[in-house]
């Protein structure tokens, strides 16, 4: 099963993430966390990797609604969106499949507004 919704743009690494954020808060999303992969494999193990960024985006109703049916769901949230940068100019943006990622907890509840959530997240990264 696959487990990301992705798109590949031509654009500037820092522009890919302007929009990305953008996309996703005009589909509720809020950015509540931001790992730069890049500078952190970097400090951590001076290892190179190309410019990767990952950003927890967050609906809060969605997430209320998941806390709410399935308290220990929070291990797997907020739901990651990586942009990475690719041979020369061109960006991947990739968001998590809620419905994939919900599919290793046994409750159904849960699906149903994943299918929501995955349209909203598959809005935001085909938009850009």
């Amino acid at each position: 099963m696959k487990y990301n919704i992705a798109k590949t743009v031509e654009m500037d690494f820092e522009k890919a993430i302007e929009a990305i954020t953008a996309s996703l808060k005009n589909e509720g999303f809020g950015i509540v966390t931001e790992i730069d992969m890049s500078a952190t494999l970097k400090n951590k193990i001076d290892k190179d990797i190309p410019s990767y960024r990952i950003l927890g985006a967050c609906n809060p109703g969605y997430a209320f609604q998941a806390v709410t049916e399935e308290p220990q769901v929070g291990v797997m949230l907020p739901c990651n969106v990586i942009v990475r940068q690719l041979e020369g100019n061109k960006v991947e943006v990739a968001a998590i499949d809620p419905v994939a990622s919900m599919m290793a907890i046994d409750n159904p509840k849960l699906i149903g507004f994943a299918k929501e959530v995955k349209e909203k997240l598959t809005n935001a990264v085909q938009s850009i």
